[in-house]
C-alpha cells in the first residue's frame, strides 16, 4: 500500500503534472506566477480544494451518482462541489490573510473553473474507483504538483524581471517560453516509473 501511495505522488507530482504535462490549470499558472508570495497561496489554495474536492466527489459519485444511475450528472455535480470549496477558502483568506486575499485578486474565484480541480475529480473516478484513500492521496499530490509548478515558475519569472530580456519577448511571451522549457523538463520524468 505505501508503494502505490508513492507511487501516486510521483506520478501526480512529476509524470503527469497537471499543469506542465497534462496543461490544466493555466490560467492561474500565468496570471499568479508573478510574485512567489502569491504563487504559495494560491498553491496552498488548490492543494485544499483539490483534497476536499477529491474526497467529497468520490463519496458523492461511489454513494450516490452510480447506486442512483446518473453518472451523467457528474460534472454538474463535480462543479458544484467545487464551486462550494472555493467559497469556503475564499472566505477564509479574506478573514484570515486579507494581504493574500488583495495579492490573489481574481485568481481566488477562478479555482471554480480551474480545469485542473475539475480534472482530478474526474481522474479519480475512472483511475481509483475502488479506493478512497488513493483518491485523496491523488488531489494532496496533485496540488503539491501544481503548487511545484507555481512555485518553480514565480521564481523564474522573479529572476527574468532583473534580466535583460529584449522587449518583444517581455511579459508573455517570455512567460510562454520559460513554461514550455518547464514542460520540456518534466517530460524527462515521463519514463522514469514506466
Amino acid at each position: 500500500m505505501l508503494y502505490k501511495i508513492f507511487l501516486i505522488a510521483v506520478m501526480s507530482i512529476l509524470v503527469h503534472n497537471f499543469i506542465l504535462s497534462r496543461f490544466l490549470g493555466l490560467c492561474p499558472f500565468f496570471g499568479v506566477s508573478k510574485k512567489l508570495d502569491s504563487a504559495i497561496g494560491m498553491g496552498l489554495a488548490v492543494i485544499f480544494v483539490m483534497t476536499l474536492a477529491s474526497a467529497i466527489t468520490w463519496i458523492l459519485w461511489t454513494f450516490v451518482l452510480v447506486p442512483l444511475n446518473i453518472k451523467f450528472l457528474d460534472t454538474i455535480v463535480f462543479i458544484l462541489v467545487i464551486a462550494s470549496l472555493v467559497q469556503f477558502v475564499e472566505m477564509f483568506i479574506k478573514k484570515t490573510l486579507p494581504v493574500l486575499y488583495q495579492a490573489l485578486g481574481i485568481y481566488l474565484p477562478l479555482i471554480t473553473t480551474n480545469c485542473a480541480v475539475l480534472g482530478v475529480a474526474q481522474l479519480n473516478i475512472t483511475s481509483y474507483p475502488n479506493s478512497f484513500l488513493y483518491s485523496i492521496c491523488n488531489g494532496i499530490f496533485s496540488g503539491v504538483g501544481f503548487t511545484l509548478a507555481l512555485v518553480l515558475m514565480s521564481g523564474i519569472r522573479e529572476k527574468l524581471e532583473l534580466a535583460e530580456v529584449p522587449a518583444p519577448l517581455k511579459g508573455m511571451p517570455i512567460a510562454f517560453i520559460t513554461a514550455s522549457l518547464l514542460a520540456l523538463a518534466f517530460l524527462g520524468f515521463a519514463g522514469m516509473l514506466e
